[in-house]
C-alpha cells in the first residue's frame, strides 16, 4: 500500500512566497497591461500639451500691457491690442452667469428636493441631458431667431445681451446637473435633523443642504463659465463683433473667440498675430477656470 508523500516545509514556503516575482506569467501580463494603459493615457493628454505649447510659442511672445489695453488696428495696420475683446468676453460671460446660475441652481434644487419620481421630473432630467449634447451653433441660431431677428431689446438686433443669453443656454445643463448631483451627496440625516427641530423645507434647503453642497455646485458653475467663455458659434449669431470699446449691453460687442475667428482668416500678418495672442489669453483664462474648479474640489476633501 502506497502513501502520498506530504510536502516538506521548504516546498510549501517556496510555493506560497509573498515576494513579488516578475518572472511569473501573470506578473508579466500585468506589466504589459499597465504599459498599454499608460501609453493610451499619455496619448490622451498629448493633444492638450501640443495645443498649449504651440499657442504659447505663437501667442505668448506677443503678450504685453499694450496688447491687453488697446483696441485692435484697422485691417492692414500693425500694433494695437485686444482690450475690447477681453472686456467684451467678461461682459458676455457675466450676463450668461447671472442668468444661468440662478436658473440652474433652482432647477437642480427642484429635481433633488421637490420633484417626485413622476413623468415631469423624468422629462426635465431627460431634457437637460439632451440640451447638454446640443451643438452650440444650434443655440446660437435659436437665440438669433428669438431675439436678434425680432429686435425685442429696444429695437436692437445683435447685442451683448443676446450673446449672454445664448451662452446661458449652454451653461444651464452643467449647472443643473452638478447642483442636482451635489445635493444628492448631502446625507439624508441632515435633512431629517432640520425637520426634527421644526425647520421648514425652505429653511432646510437654504441653511443646510445648499451650504453642504456648495463645493460641487461651485465646481459646476466654474466649469460652465469656462465652457461659455470659449464658445464662438453662438456669439457670431448674437453678439456679432465690434472693433470699438463696448457701447452698452444692447449693442454689438467684441469677444475674444469671435476676434480669433475674424482675424485668423484675414490676409494680414498683424491681424493673424493678434489672433494668436487672443488665443493664448483665452486658453490661459479657460485653464485658470479649470484649475480653480479643481482647487475647489480638492479643498472640500481636505
Amino acid at each position: 500500500m502506497s502513501y502520498l508523500t506530504p510536502p516538506t516545509t521548504s516546498q510549501f514556503t517556496q510555493r506560497l512566497t509573498l515576494h513579488y516575482d516578475p518572472a511569473l506569467k501573470r506578473n508579466r501580463f500585468n506589466q504589459i497591461a499597465n504599459a498599454i494603459a499608460a501609453f493610451f493615457a499619455a496619448l490622451a493628454v498629448v493633444p492638450l500639451f501640443l495645443v498649449l505649447i504651440y499657442v504659447l510659442i505663437q501667442g505668448g511672445r506677443l503678450l504685453s500691457l499694450r496688447l491687453l489695453t488697446e483696441l485692435p488696428p484697422a485691417p492692414g495696420l500693425e500694433g494695437g491690442g485686444i482690450g475690447n475683446a477681453i472686456l467684451g468676453t467678461i461682459v458676455v460671460t457675466l450676463i450668461a452667469s447671472l442668468i444661468a446660475i440662478p436658473v440652474g441652481v433652482g432647477g437642480g434644487v427642484y429635481l433633488s428636493e421637490y420633484a417626485q419620481d413622476g413623468w415631469f421630473s423624468k422629462f426635465v432630467r431627460f431634457g437637460n441631458d439632451v440640451l447638454a449634447g446640443v451643438p452650440s451653433i444650434i443655440c446660437g441660431v435659436f437665440i438669433y431667431s428669438l431675439i436678434v431677428t425680432t429686435r425685442i431689446f429696444f429695437d436692437q438686433s445683435f447685442s451683448a445681451m443676446a450673446g449672454g443669453i445664448a451662452l446661458s443656454v449652454l451653461m444651464l445643463p452643467t449647472v443643473i446637473k452638478t447642483t442636482y448631483e451635489g445635493l444628492l451627496l448631502v446625507p439624508q440625516e441632515m435633512r431629517m435633523g432640520a425637520y426634527g427641530v421644526g425647520a421648514s423645507r425652505f429653511v432646510t434647503i437654504t441653511q443646510i443642504t445648499l451650504p453642504a453642497a456648495f463645493t460641487p455646485i461651485a465646481t459646476g458653475v466654474v466649469l460652465g463659465i469656462a465652457r461659455a467663455a470659449g464658445e464662438t458659434a453662438p456669439l457670431i449669431f448674437t453678439a456679432l463683433f465690434s472693433p470699438f470699446w463696448p457701447e452698452g449691453l444692447f449693442n454689438p460687442i467684441a469677444t475674444m473667440s469671435v476676434l480669433i475667428f475674424n482675424f485668423a482668416i484675414m490676409p494680414y500678418e498683424a491681424q493673424n498675430e493678434l489672433a494668436w495672442a487672443a488665443s493664448f489669453v483665452l486658453v490661459i483664462m479657460i485653464l485658470g477656470a479649470n484649475l480653480l474648479a479643481r482647487w475647489i474640489s480638492n479643498a472640500s476633501r481636505s
